[in-house]
């Protein structure tokens, strides 16, 4: 039982829903499907067979072994709750999803509960509006109207909607639509600017691919632990690629900007080379929660004494090389200015670029560890010079 599988059997319990449990992986020759059973059992979910009326079945992604029997008992949970829907009525449903498609625009995945939703309805929530200009079934085939039931992709949103909002749609009049608010501040993240001040605060600007990402990184960001008595603030968040506006609020805020599953703009790239700001993306969620963790231990520290020993040099062009090294005193830390020494003679100064340990990027690279980085400097570079950040 991992912690996410309790915490949807707490929201299934808390809301009355209905569930039927998948039991994956049976394919592994250590599948265990009654210590699965007994997990359960302890977590108050009983199954049938098991004293309760709670329907399983074991499954396999990797073989499609029990798909079909899954969707069976699927249908059958439906049938038993007896749900009806008007088509007569207004047109109404909850938002599963949205994201922005640099091709389409605002892309939102509905579910319709009653009505017809038809290609030209007006639609708004309490936060977006819009008008349909397009719509397409789960296989992404077109149509241009929908029954209830039907999860549909709509494209027409003005701006995104948050996750599990109900809409409605329809011929709706600009009174109707004039009440929405902006998605941003509805979300209630953003905070006050003094709080930039704070040292203890690990200032974020988060990005997302899809909204239901950025909702579920807010709260894990939130309750990350951090050293000492550091927290996080999220101070922006949007779904999107990371934008050079993104780099100059998070100069204003002095924010790092973390991406999940985005790309970041060359624009950006470049703004945030020249400022320093730290740009953290991937498309694994815990590694994305460890960089931030692994940056709140070292942000705040003064960086003196650092000092590194060029091993060899590897590559070099205009203003850029590609050296080796070993720190021989303190912490070297990427983005950090450094005064080159030949024969214990200043020779001239740069930046790091890029720093790497293993072959992976890094932020900090200790004492007595050797490294490679990118070192932006006018200055040739030879085996024997020294970096020193004093």
């Amino acid at each position: 039982m991992k912690p996410q599988t309790k915490e949807a059997i707490r929201v299934f319990k808390d809301s009355e829903t209905p569930f039927v449990v998948a039991i994956t992986k049976i394919d592994k020759p250590s599948a265990d499907i009654e210590k699965v059973k007994n997990d359960l059992m302890s977590n108050d979910v009983f199954l049938e067979g098991s004293g309760g009326n709670v329907s399983y079945q074991g499954v396999s992604s990797k073989t499609g072994e029990g798909i079909n029997e899954l969707l069976d008992l699927i249908l059958l949970t439906a049938d038993m709750e007896d749900l009806k829907y008007n088509q007569e009525e207004m047109v109404r449903g909850i938002i599963l999803e949205s994201k922005m498609d640099n091709r389409r625009g605002s892309t939102v995945t509905v579910i319709l509960k009653n009505g017809i939703l038809k290609k030209g309805d007006m639609i708004m929530t309490a936060t977006a509006k819009g008008k349909i200009k397009m719509m397409e079934d789960f296989l992404g085939h077109s149509a241009d109207k929908f029954i209830p039931s039907s999860p549909v992709v709509v494209l027409g949103f003005e701006n995104l909607p948050q996750i599990g909002e109900e809409f409605k749609a329809g011929d709706l009049s600009e009174g109707d639509l004039s009440g929405t608010k902006a998605f941003k501040n509805e979300r209630g993240i953003f905070t006050k600017k003094d709080s930039v001040e704070n040292k203890n605060i690990i200032r974020i600007i988060l990005k997302a691919d899809v909204a239901g990402s950025l909702e579920a990184l807010v709260d894990i960001l939130k309750n990350s632990p951090l050293n000492g008595d550091k927290k996080i603030e999220i101070m922006d968040s949007s779904v999107g690629n990371i934008t050079d506006g993104d780099v100059n609020e998070a100069v204003s805020l002095s924010a790092i900007i973390v991406g999940f599953k985005v790309k970041t703009d060359k624009a950006a790239e470049n703004l945030a080379r020249g400022h320093n700001i730290i740009i953290i993306t991937n498309e694994i969620i815990y590694k994305l929660v460890e960089d931030v963790q692994k940056i709140s231990l070292e942000i705040d520290k003064e960086q003196t004494g650092s000092e590194l020993e060029i091993l060899a040099v590897f590559s070099g062009g205009a203003n850029k090389q590609t050296v080796g090294g070993k720190v021989i005193r303190g912490q070297l830390k990427n983005k950090s200015r450094f005064e080159i020494q030949r024969a214990g003679e200043a020779i001239g100064n740069g930046k790091i670029v890029n720093l790497q340990q293993n072959k992976k990027d890094v932020f900090v690279v200790n004492e007595g560890s050797e490294c490679g980085l990118v070192f932006e400097t006018n200055v040739k570079i030879e085996a024997g010079d020294k970096l020193l950040n004093k």
